[in-house]
């Protein structure tokens, strides 16, 4: 009961579709916001465009709910001008790997003072369907009814590669794992990404005789496996499966707007030394 402090309760119950796994991403957001001592007044949580992004609608703090793929950008810049703040963004698989690609990868580079969580259902959910980056080959959607050709990102493996200092990736099915590495994303001093799959039993499910979203998280079960896990297990026997777990960390990447304000202090002592 003491998460409702967080959420715009008046705004309930929300306008997900029956069954979608959106709503146990935003509890266990909640959750970790919560264990990691989230002071609601102090932070600032930005959306993009698409069915992850009502997220923010939800909760009891400063939203933005802004354009697509974008809201990379726009968290930069309330991090740039307020880095006292904590931001959060909040965004869906469309959003980050496609048209917001490019802002994921350069947010990751910097090392950037951000909470990115992404809530990856492998559709555009909220237009009925089409493939997304992340949709896995072989599915079919509204797009690819004959199934995907594609190979979908490996979203975690791309934001650790482009410079994020803390990757972990976690399902709906497991919750109690999701909230835990939201809470560490949370109290990470530079650029956490946290992917989360969330079932769409509506316009991913059904087409791919998932209907049911109880048998979307069994699905989820049966193929994820552990960072321990896969270490005991062959390539082949990888093979479609989703790691699962706390993918990287390091401490040693100063974060972004912290070498920004050092510098801008340099240089203002320097001038002040000229103008003397």
């Amino acid at each position: 009961m003491e998460g409702l402090r967080l959420l715009r309760t008046e705004h309930l119950p929300h306008i997900w579709c029956a069954g979608c796994g959106h709503g146990i991403v935003l509890g266990a957001v909640v959750r970790a916001m919560l264990r990691a001592g989230v002071d609601p007044d102090r932070t600032v949580v930005v959306s993009g465009i698409g069915c992850s992004s009502r997220a923010v609608g939800y909760l009891n703090m400063d939203t933005l709910h802004t354009t697509h793929g974008r809201a990379l950008a726009f968290a930069t810049g309330i991090k740039l001008a307020r880095p006292d703040l904590r931001v959060v963004v909040l965004a869906g698989d469309g959003d980050l790997a496609a048209i917001g690609g490019n802002h994921l990868i350069h947010a990751a580079r910097r090392n950037m003072g951000i909470t990115c969580v992404c809530f990856n259902n492998g559709i555009y959910g909220m237009t009925s369907g089409q493939y997304s980056p992340l949709t896995p080959a072989g599915f079919r959607t509204a797009t690819a009814p004959h199934g995907h050709l594609e190979r979908d990102f490996d979203l975690c493996r791309l934001v650790q590669a482009a410079g994020a200092t803390y990757v972990a990736r976690s399902t709906t099915y497991h919750v109690h794992q999701t909230i835990e590495y939201v809470t560490r994303a949370l109290g990470h001093d530079g650029f956490s990404f946290v992917e989360v799959l969330s079932q769409c039993p509506t316009y991913f499910g059904r087409r791919n005789r998932m209907a049911d979203p109880v048998r979307m998280l069994e699905w989820f079960r049966e193929r994820a496996v552990t960072v321990t896990q896969a270490g005991r297990m062959k390539p082949e026997e990888l093979a479609g499966r989703v790691l699962i777990g706390e993918l990287h960390r390091t401490e040693d990447v100063p974060e972004y707007t912290r070498s920004y304000r050092e510098l801008i202090a340099r240089l203002s002592g320097e001038g002040d030394r000229h103008e003397r």
